[in-house]
């Protein structure tokens, strides 16, 4: 009958099912292992000595199935080292295969990244330390769907100073980053029934998506050099809007900043229809010709759900964000957000409290902005430099801000089609406009370079692949 086993040192799941003799059961349990993916390529097997103890077998049958198994490719024995499985044989199922990743390009432009090698690896190291030395044992167990109260009090402190919330730590609910908290509010807004949110056309897909799968109907609202077009209050035939998304600091893709009487009109609407306002702070914290515009929630807290993350300061690996609502809209969030996954990790907000506590969060961001500044810059200046850029119509659109700008395309030459085509042959990856608009329309087209995914060595580089490629541009 079959006998399940599992050894110390290496552990080790087998089916050893004995029947034609003990080494042809080990050999045949290996092979099964190997051809199912429980082995996969590269797992150490435990040493015969030890294999042989936890079976109940003498150590020269385990070595025999070993060397068996060698023989037929199955395994391999590398001098100084246990036995593994071998690279060759085990390839999971094509139903089974996940899709490549998608590889980065030799000159990377692309938008909305961060440049990842600037993560501050000392002080998250330091802030995790202090975090795990002062924290009780309690942090090891199921969390609070809210989030730890030391960094919900740490963002109050912060995002009132820098930003210009007004929250208390009440207010606050951690997320796993904007596209959890995005989705959670819109199944807030979808309780009774399918709700109905107004987006910026353009903006990113990948949203518009979120909101659907979570239950909402999505329209566009255009957006123009003042930002979100409010003038007719946003209602339309499927009913009464249930929300409006907006990137009022730095418009996504477009790069505008939501003018003032906008942003009061907005506001206003909001107050009148009962509507909520989702703010997305994107790039909220990197504007480089003036200081940052104060976030859309100060003037609207009642009204107004205001959502960041540490994605483009720190990288988006960490999963860390924060919804600062009003006060009536807490208790449906956070049952939203036990539903989904109970809680975010305790002992990154436990590490991102200190970092906030400290200033060193602060220190970080104010060395990012230069960095990113000084990116940008180069971009301009070496644009500005090339005459055919002026003079065949191109232009760089949006305000000195956040990680990337819009190149608009000369009317009347050649469209994103053609450039997509030259940047894929020359390594350069950048975004296109044309991916963004809510629907097939005249359009204008663009190239959307993103100055933040590249290293600061790199991206010197990167600029000239960039303008190699757009001299090629035919004009009108």
């Amino acid at each position: 009958m079959p006998k399940v086993w599992t050894t110390s040192g290496v552990d080790l799941h087998l089916e050893v099912v004995v029947g034609a003799g003990r080494r042809v059961a080990l050999e045949q349990a290996i092979r099964a292992a190997v051809a199912n993916g429980s082995l996969t390529a590269g797992a150490r097997l435990p040493s015969t000595r030890a294999f042989a103890h936890q079976l109940g077998l003498s150590r020269g049958t385990v070595g025999s199935a070993y060397d068996q198994l060698v023989a037929e490719g199955y395994l391999v024995s590398l001098q100084g080292s246990r036995t593994q499985v071998s690279e060759l044989v085990t390839r999971p199922p094509a139903s089974l295969r996940r899709p490549q990743v998608i590889q980065r390009p030799r000159f990377d432009l692309r938008p909305g990244l961060p440049d990842v090698t600037a993560f501050p690896t000392s002080a998250w190291l330091r802030a995790s330390r202090r975090a795990l030395t002062r924290t009780s044992a309690s942090a090891f167990g199921y969390g609070d769907p809210q989030g730890r109260p030391e960094l919900r009090q740490a963002l109050a402190d912060y995002l009132g100073r820098t930003r210009g919330v007004r929250a208390v730590p009440e207010q606050i609910v951690i997320t796993s980053g904007y596209v959890q908290a995005l989705a959670l509010l819109t199944q807030t807004l979808s309780a009774g029934g399918k709700a109905l949110i107004c987006m910026e056309d353009p903006n990113l897909p990948f949203h518009r998506e979120v909101a659907r799968r979570a239950g909402a109907t999505v329209v566009g609202l255009p957006v123009d050099d003042r930002g979100i077009r409010v003038e007719v209050p946003p209602a339309s035939e499927f009913g009464a809007v249930s929300a409006v998304v907006v990137t009022p600091a730095h418009q996504y893709p477009l790069g505008v900043t939501l003018h003032p009487d906008r942003r009061r009109q907005l506001i206003s609407w909001a107050r009148e229809t009962g509507a909520l306002v989702i703010e997305d702070d994107y790039d909220g914290e990197f504007r480089y010709d003036r200081r940052p515009v104060g976030a859309l929630q100060e003037m609207g807290p009642d009204c107004v759900a205001y959502l960041g993350t540490t994605s483009k300061t720190l990288g988006p690996e960490l999963r860390l964000g924060w919804m600062v609502l009003p006060p009536g809209r807490v208790d449906a969030a956070i049952e939203a957000k036990l539903h989904a996954d109970h809680h975010t990790d305790a002992l990154a907000q436990l590490a991102l409290a200190n970092l906030l506590s400290t200033y060193v969060y602060d220190r970080h961001v104010r060395t990012r902005r230069l960095r990113y500044r000084g990116r940008r810059d180069l971009l301009q200046a070496v644009l500005g430099q090339s005459t055919k850029f002026g003079a065949a119509g191109f232009r760089l659109a949006g305000i000195a801000a956040g990680l990337h700008a819009v190149l608009t395309l000369p009317l009347g030459g050649e469209g994103e089609a053609e450039v997509r085509a030259r940047a894929e042959a020359a390594g350069l990856g950048v975004g296109y406009l044309a991916e963004h608009w809510h629907g097939p329309s005249s359009h204008p087209q663009g190239v959307i370079v993103g100055f933040g995914a590249s290293s600061d060595a790199a991206f010197p580089a990167a600029v000239r692949a960039l303008v190699a490629v757009l001299t090629k541009v035919k004009e009108p």
